[in-house]
């Protein structure tokens, strides 16, 4: 009789797996899954320039890929050298740069492609070539087929020139306006806060004086030298600004460092933004904070997040998933300080400091 229930019970088993099977519907990791066609650039041949360096250098697109089953789908991009595609290691040293979810295409500017290169050990103004292929990413990884570009990577020049910010938000006070830091040739990057009810008026100076200046041209957008029209933010809030002398363009990023955790209002899905302090180059805020944890990340996302490794000490570090912990209520002061010079070719630094004060 025993046997005839063990056959019972396997037969039973086998039953419900395939039921099973039939309600959860078909696994993707079963299913053959494919790039359905080629991927393509911008160009193939591409000379970097360091004095446009800021400006698109190239577009890769691709196809979208399809899964049985309905969910976002992943997309990173990878560069590597032709000699490290095969083998067993093949790829092992490919840089991975994430497109982002259901996204089909992504673009690089000029110091991000040419970091990319150096990094791969491309040579100064010697062409060279690079290869390219797409990483589709649901339950499995799949690549496209890869393409081969040649790029002629520029040397960085180490530049330490300034120009300055007087406006409105700050009185008009040249010799305690904002400073604009030279992170590549005649290129100029910094940061600000327009306070509520600040007027959104502002030059840009070469010295702190006004023996040259730049003022708005045909656009907002357009500097132009020794003019009397004022450039002008779009409203209250802090800005990352660029000034392009080469260009004579500039623009405004709405640019944040925030602190988020269960201490401040927004608990881990809504960072309370800070200001920036451009005389100490400080961001700051003083809030009443609860009993909780506290971190700190950019513009409201975790994309660039820093968190304490040691939470005794002042110094956090980069995608680190710890946080301080706030021991009780009250009104407190919190500071974030960061080295973040050309985020766009060297990254963000592994650490910075901050304090954090109850009043």
């Amino acid at each position: 009789m025993k046997k005839y229930i063990d056959k019972l019970f396997v037969l039973g088993s086998l039953l419900f797996l395939a039921t099973s099977c039939e309600t959860e519907g078909q696994l993707t990791t079963l299913a053959t899954v494919t790039f359905p066609s080629a991927i393509e650039v911008s160009s193939s041949t591409i000379v970097l320039k360091e004095d446009v360096s800021d400006q698109p250098a190239l577009l890769v697109s691709w196809p979208k890929v399809t899964y049985p089953i309905s969910a976002p789908v992943t997309y990173a991009v990878q560069f590597d050298m032709p000699s490290d595609i095969k083998g067993s290691e093949a790829w092992g040293k490919a840089i991975r740069i994430v497109a982002g979810e259901d996204v089909l295409s992504k673009s690089f500017t000029g110091a991000e492609l040419n970091k990319i290169v150096t990094d791969l050990g491309l040579k100064p103004n010697v062409a060279a070539d690079v290869v390219i292929r797409i990483e589709s990413t649901m339950d499995h990884r799949i690549y496209s087929d890869p393409i081969m570009i040649k790029v002629t990577p520029y040397l960085k020049t180490v530049v330490i020139g300034e120009i300055f910010m007087p406006g409105s938000y700050q009185g008009w006070a040249v010799e305690t306006a904002a400073a604009l830091t030279e992170i590549q040739i005649g290129v100029y990057q910094g940061y600000m806060t327009l306070p509520v009810g600040a007027g959104p008026g502002f030059k840009l100076n070469r010295g702190r004086n006004w023996a040259q200046f730049f003022g708005a041209g045909d656009t907002n957008a357009d500097m132009k030298n020794m003019s009397d029209t004022d450039f002008t933010l779009p409203g209250a809030g802090s800005y990352q600004i660029k000034a392009n002398l080469n260009t004579l363009k500039w623009s405004a990023t709405p640019y944040s460092w925030g602190i988020v955790g269960t201490s401040q209002p927004g608990g881990w899905d809504n960072s309370t933004p800070m200001s920036y302090d451009h005389q100490t180059k400080t961001w700051k805020i003083t809030t009443n904070l609860v009993t909780g944890a506290l971190k700190f990340r950019l513009n409201n996302s975790w994309t660039i997040n820093y968190g304490p490794a040691d939470p005794s000490t002042n110094t956090i570090n980069l995608d680190n998933g710890n946080a301080y912990d706030i021991p009780e209520a009250g009104l407190y002061e919190v500071t974030f300080k960061i080295n973040e010079i050309d985020p766009t070719s060297n990254g963000y630094p592994k650490t910075a400091t901050c304090t954090i004060v109850k009043k």
